[in-house]
C-alpha cells in the first residue's frame, strides 16, 4: 500500500517529539506550588487510574471497532443515509472536542499566573498556534493527497490502458475509465483523512492521559474517568467511520484501531510513571502541554469542518436531499452539544 510507509514515519516522528517534550516538562521542579486539598490521596488515586486505564481501553476499542463491523448491517453501509447521519454526529463530537475541550485547556495553561508575564501574557499563543496548526494540516492534507495520487496513478496506468482497450472492443470503454478514476481519487481522499485525523486524535489523547495519570486529586479523576469513557467511545466512532471508508486491509484497520484505543491508557501510564517528577503547574509543563493542546485543537477543528462536515455537506448525496441535510444538521448539533455539555466535567 502506497500510504503505509509515510504514515508510519509521521506517527514515529510524533512519538519522538512527544517523548522529548515530556522530558522537558518533567524535569522542572520550580514553579507554582501545588494546591493542597482533602481530595489529594495518592494511594486512592492510583487505584482510580488503574480503573481508568482498563475502562477507557475497553470503551475506546468498542467505539473505534463498532463502525468497522457495520458492513454486515445493510442500514449502516457507507452508501446508506444512516451512515451519513451517524458520521455527521461523530464529526460534531470531534468539532466540539477541539473547540470546547482542547482549545480552552490550552488557553488556561498558556495564560496561567504561574507563567512569566513576558511573553506568555502579552501574545495569544493558543490562537496563533491553533491557526498555524490548521494551516499546516491543510498543507499536509493537500500534499499527501497529491503524492499518493501520483504514486497510485503510476502503478495501474498500464493495467487500466489494457482494460480500457478491452472494454473499447466491447463498446463500453467510455463508461469504464471515468468511473474507476473517480472512485480511486475518492478512496485516496478517505485514506489521507483517516491518517491525518488519527494523528490529531493521538496527540490530544496522550496529553489527556498524561494529565490524568500525573494527578493525585481523586475528586477530579472520578469525574474525568466517566467523561473520558464517553468521549473516547464517540470520538472512536468518528475515526472508525473514516477508517471504514478508507477501505484498508483488515490488518491495517486493526493497527489503526489499536493505536487509537491504547493512546489514552498509554498517556495515563506515562503520567503515573512520571508523577513524582511531573508537576502539572510548573512553567515547562504548562507550556509543553498548552502548546500541544493548541496544535491538536487546530488540527481537529480543521479536520472536522473541512474533511468531515464540508466534504459530506457539499457532496452530491446531501446536496441531492434537503431531508437528509436537515437530519445531518441535527446530528451535528446533537454530537457537538453533547460533547460541549461534557466540558463541565472534563
Amino acid at each position: 500500500m502506497a500510504t503505509s510507509n509515510p504514515k508510519l514515519s509521521i506517527i514515529s516522528v510524533f512519538f519522538i517529539i512527544l517523548s522529548f517534550l515530556t522530558l522537558q516538562a518533567e524535569s522542572v521542579k520550580e514553579g507554582c506550588e501545588e494546591e493542597t486539598s482533602s481530595c489529594n490521596d495518592k494511594a486512592k488515586a492510583l487505584t482510580l487510574k488503574i480503573i481508568a486505564i482498563v475502562s477507557i481501553l475497553v470503551t475506546s476499542m468498542i467505539g473505534v471497532s463498532a463502525p468497522l463491523f457495520t458492513r454486515s448491517i445493510p442500514a449502516l453501509h457507507p452508501d446508506k443515509s444512516l451512515f451519513v447521519i451517524v458520521k455527521a454526529f461523530a464529526a460534531g463530537i470531534i468539532l466540539a472536542t477541539g473547540f470546547m475541550h482542547v482549545l480552552p485547556d490550552s488557553f488556561d495553561m498558556l495564560s496561567s499566573s504561574c507563567l512569566p508575564e513576558n511573553p506568555w501574557h502579552k501574545f495569544p499563543f493558543t490562537g496563533f498556534l491553533a491557526m498555524l496548526s490548521a494551516i499546516v494540516t491543510l498543507m499536509v492534507d493537500s500534499l499527501a493527497t497529491s503524492v499518493y495520487s501520483k504514486k497510485s496513478n503510476a502503478e495501474p496506468d498500464q493495467e487500466m490502458a489494457s482494460n480500457v482497450g478491452h472494454f473499447h472492443g466491447h463498446g463500453h470503454g467510455h463508461h469504464y475509465e471515468p468511473k474507476l478514476a473517480g472512485g480511486a481519487k475518492q478512496l485516496l481522499r478517505y485514506r489521507v483523512i483517516a491518517m491525518v485525523l488519527e494523528l490529531g486524535i493521538i496527540v490530544h489523547s496522550v496529553v489527556i492521559g498524561l494529565s490524568l495519570g500525573a494527578s493525585s486529586n481523586t475528586c477530579t479523576i472520578k469525574g474525568l474517568v466517566a467523561a473520558l469513557c464517553f468521549h473516547q467511545m464517540f470520538e472512536g466512532m468518528g475515526l472508525g467511520g473514516c477508517i471504514l471508508q478508507a477501505e484498508y486491509k483488515p490488518l491495517k484497520k486493526a493497527v489503526m484501531a489499536f493505536f487509537f484505543a491504547v493512546t489514552t491508557p498509554f498517556g495515563i501510564a506515562l503520567g503515573i510513571a512520571l508523577s513524582k517528577m511531573y508537576k502539572e503547574n510548573s512553567p515547562n509543563a504548562l507550556i509543553t502541554v498548552g502548546l500541544l493542546n493548541a496544535s491538536s485543537a487546530g488540527l481537529l477543528i480543521y479536520m472536522a469542518l473541512v474533511d468531515l462536515l464540508a466534504a459530506d455537506f457539499m457532496g452530491p448525496k446531501l446536496q441531492g436531499s434537503i431531508k437528509l441535510q436537515v437530519k445531518s444538521c441535527m446530528a451535528v448539533l446533537l454530537g457537538a452539544g453533547g460533547m460541549s455539555l461534557m466540558a463541565k466535567w472534563a
